[in-house]
């Protein structure tokens, strides 16, 4: 269960996203019914996952399990084509594709990490949370949950408010037009991945990358890959050739693997096989208001 949910956490100080020590999930979700809060709790590794959930979204939120889990995912046209990938599927046999069927709850913090560190992102995300969203209802304000903004709420975040996010205006201006049209991309569930991809590059401000980020987590697109990372290629190189590559050769690489080449990127994540990583790590930026 945590390891196909563990895409859905933005960072260890994630506010929406919850897990105690005995490994039970805690999610403050912004339903098209009303916050929730969905509580997962997987007793031994290969039981039943107990849902049990609180708010206006909670019904909402109990029938998006099954596919949150990566239940209606379908690897079964996957074949390895690569010794390493086999070996990371001996390692990872229960991970499956989630979809969580909420775009903006995606879309908002894959805008916010664009071209930025991840502790930067991060804790942007973090203060836009806690500053325009909600407390998650019932026992998830116990557990310090919060639920993301609606829609409205970002539309009318003023321009200063953004800067003392820390959220430039180029990242801010982006969120602000995908919330004008909001009800349309949550719409774009259930259509083939490359019209999604269509609709939401069709956006000022989202690209490549942007998309797929959203993709694989709202819509459970096996095929969505991280174009444009500072990682993704330079990872998934080193684990299939032993060298990094650029997204010319990623695309290369992972061509034989449609329609599933996201698996290939996640199997990589999941199993730390990306290159060692040397030298100083890069620095928050500093010139943004109230640093």
């Amino acid at each position: 269960m945590q390891q196909n949910l563990a895409v859905l956490r933005r960072g260890l100080g994630d506010p929406t996203f919850r897990t105690d020590p005995d490994g039970t999930v805690w999610r403050g979700i912004r339903t098209p019914e009303g916050p929730a809060t969905l509580r997962l709790r997987q007793p031994a590794v290969g039981s039943t996952v107990l849902a049990t959930a609180w708010g206006p979204g909670a019904e909402w939120s109990l029938d998006a399990v099954p596919a949150m889990l990566g239940a209606e995912d379908d690897p079964s046209g996957f074949e390895p084509r690569h010794p390493r990938i086999t070996e990371m599927l001996r390692h990872k046999p229960h991970w499956r594709v989630i979809r969580t069927g909420l775009v903006m709850e995606a879309l908002v913090p894959a805008i916010i990490e664009q071209k930025v560190t991840g502790q930067e992102a991060f804790a942007g995300f973090r203060a836009l949370v806690r500053r325009f969203g909600e407390r998650a209802p019932g026992p998830g304000a116990e557990h310090r949950l919060w639920v993301q903004p609606t829609p409205e709420q970002l539309r009318r975040v003023p321009s200063w408010e953004w800067l003392q996010l820390h959220i430039d205006p180029a990242r801010s201006r982006a969120v602000v037009r995908a919330a004008q049209v909001a009800s349309a991309l949550e719409r774009t569930v259930g259509l083939p991945g490359d019209e999604v991809d269509r609709r939401l590059r069709s956006l000022p401000g989202i690209g490549v990358w942007t998309s797929a980020e959203v993709r694989f987590r709202a819509h459970g697109d096996a095929d969505a890959v991280s174009f444009g990372d500072y990682h993704v290629a330079k990872n998934v190189g080193w684990a299939l050739t032993g060298d990094p590559v650029d997204d010319d050769g990623l695309a290369e690489l992972l061509e034989p693997f449609r329609p599933h080449r996201y698996r290939v990127q996640r199997l990589v994540e999941l199993t730390g096989a990306h290159r060692p990583r040397r030298g100083p790590r890069m620095a928050p930026r500093t010139h943004l208001p109230g640093r």
